[in-house]
């Protein structure tokens, strides 16, 4: 419903990057049909940010009949995510670092609370479900297991990625599954509304591929596993440190 913005600015920051950075700002929040009601400026010696830094914060509601617990999850449920990984990462690393790609891979970034809120109004069992932002999507899935009764397979010909985002990936020895991602969720919905809840998602403009990309297994119990392209299975451990530098 509504959000808050903070802006903090390195003395000299260039005024048509903020104007362009304050016009996709007003847009995004258009899109997502949220107001941006309150906010603050601070400006500080050059040197001391990375050009600028944005907080945010958001005001929104439940909705009624959703429950979204790691305590219902069973085996045999399907997990599903809007679209290709590790976006955002590469994307964000390669203009941090000044790395000259033939072609130009964009930031996934973008509202999702239409396409969650098309899933949720269906009437889908939808369990759990969550972003998988920094540590990427081996990270989330983790955090999903850990502690658990069930465990996660996932299949490796079915986790979406950009051919680009793999090549720059191999290229300096990143992982895509650890690798931040913006505009994504990740969802763990019943066997029974797989079909339901990919077609819903597909026919969204932020969910056009849209995969179920593994399922909840009875073991082994706590760990995310990945049937690999050859037909082996390896475990996808939580990160230790950071891959990437922070970028957000």
């Amino acid at each position: 419903l509504f959000i808050s913005c903070g802006l903090i600015i390195e003395d000299g920051f260039e005024y048509e990057t903020l104007e362009r950075i304050i016009l996709s700002m007003k847009r995004t929040a258009a899109e997502a049909g949220v107001q941006i009601v309150t906010g603050d400026t601070k400006v500080v010696e050059k040197g001391a940010a990375d050009k600028i830094f944005i907080n945010t914060a958001g005001i929104g509601l439940l909705m009624d009949g959703v429950e979204l617990k790691r305590e219902r999850i069973k085996s045999g449920d399907s997990i599903i995510i809007n679209g290709t990984i590790g976006d955002h990462g590469i994307s964000v690393l390669s203009k941090r670092e000044g790395i000259e790609l033939e072609s130009e891979i964009e930031s996934d970034c973008k509202p999702l609370n239409s396409l969650i809120t098309a899933v949720l109004e269906s009437g889908a069992d939808v369990k759990f479900m969550r972003d998988p932002t920094r540590g990427g999507l081996a990270a989330t899935l983790n955090e999903f297991a850990n502690g658990m009764e069930w465990g996660i397979l996932l299949n490796e010909t079915e986790i979406p990625i950009r051919d680009e985002v793999r090549s720059v990936s191999d290229i300096l020895g990143f992982d895509p599954l650890y690798i931040a991602n913006e505009g994504k969720v990740v969802m763990i919905v019943s066997s029974g509304d797989r079909d339901k809840v990919l077609n819903i998602m597909k026919t969204h403009p932020h969910g056009r591929d849209t995969k179920a990309i593994g399922e909840i297994v009875s073991s082994p119990k706590g760990m995310v596993t990945l049937k690999t392209v050859v037909g082996g299975t390896r475990i996808v451990d939580m990160p230790s440190g950071e891959q990437l530098p922070r970028i957000c």
